[in-house]
């Protein structure tokens, strides 16, 4: 007599999260743990919207991202027409500088993602945005944080920033929720929103701009912002919005510079900015080495 085995239970599928929207404003939801990435159920739908975002990024950052950007893009070999699959890319990035992508269904934690960042792991929500998000979703989704992110993770000089920043951020955990914002602040204007001097001109490496069509084009073209050398204090003290174009941009001249500057202990550094006065978004200082004094029009 034989025994059927036992039929194996169906893995669930992963959640999309995304922020509540009540009265008072957009509530965060966050994620718990890593999921597989549910490739096979992406619909026609989901690879559409890949297609359109990645062939209109394309068109753009030509003359507009940084060189290490488009470099690793390429080598990266991502495919236009097809939300690519994370055990494809990580092969490459792995060989590249030790990198993985891993599944996420949202935002983490805070110390969830300093602490994949230390251990060189890249959260990535697995699930892209609806046709109708095209233009603006306030979440970062797979586009955003696959294309806009993960090219830059085969640069050597900035995978070896971005672990130290997550090494940073998991110490600045005991310091306190200033400490945390102070990083926070960071990490906006220069991994997400960060421009860098090249010998031709300024260029994109901020992940928020390399994968929106409006900001690419506002960040270098408009009279509006301000685009100020790159200084780590004033960066940390310096607010910033989520919820339109940034007001000012800040300025590296090479990786090496946004390494060399937060390599030293930042312990003495959150004890000298506690309880130091805050920056507007727009402000400009006496101090500053301003590239571009935005007219803040829009």
């Amino acid at each position: 007599m034989t025994t059927a085995a036992p039929a194996m239970s169906a893995q669930p599928q992963p959640r999309r999260l995304e922020s509540i929207q009540t009265d008072r404003g957009s509530v965060p939801v966050y994620a718990t743990g890593t999921v597989e990435q549910p490739w096979d159920s992406y619909s026609d739908d989901d690879h559409d919207v890949w297609r359109q975002l990645y062939a209109r990024q394309q068109a753009l950052l030509p003359g507009r991202a940084c060189d290490a950007f488009l470099q690793a893009q390429a080598r990266m070999r991502m495919p236009p027409d097809r939300i690519p699959k994370f055990s494809d890319l990580n092969a490459i990035l792995g060989a590249a500088t030790g990198w993985q992508i891993v599944a996420v269904e949202g935002l983490l934690p805070e110390l969830d993602f300093f602490t994949h960042l230390a251990n060189r792991r890249f959260p990535v929500s697995w699930w892209i945005r609806r046709a109708d998000q095209i233009d603006y979703i306030e979440e970062p989704d797979l586009f955003h944080d696959l294309f806009g992110h993960v090219p830059l993770l085969m640069d050597p000089m900035f995978a070896d920033y971005l672990q130290a920043y997550g090494e940073g951020g998991v110490k600045a955990h005991g310091f306190g929720p200033e400490a945390l914002m102070q990083l926070a602040r960071l990490y906006w204007y220069t991994v997400e929103f960060g421009l860098i001097r090249q010998q031709d001109g300024l260029r994109i490496y901020g992940a928020g701009i390399v994968s929106s069509k409006g900001e690419s084009i506002h960040c270098l073209e408009s009279a509006s912002p301000n685009r100020i050398g790159f200084d780590l204090e004033r960066v940390m003290r310096t607010r910033y919005r989520i919820d339109s174009y940034q007001k000012t941009y800040f300025v590296i001249d090479s990786f090496e510079q946004l390494m060399d500057a937060t390599r030293p202990d930042f312990a003495p550094l959150y004890a000298r900015l506690a309880g130091e006065a805050e920056y507007p978004p727009e402000a400009v200082l006496v101090s500053d080495r301003v590239l571009h004094a935005g007219t803040q029009a829009d």
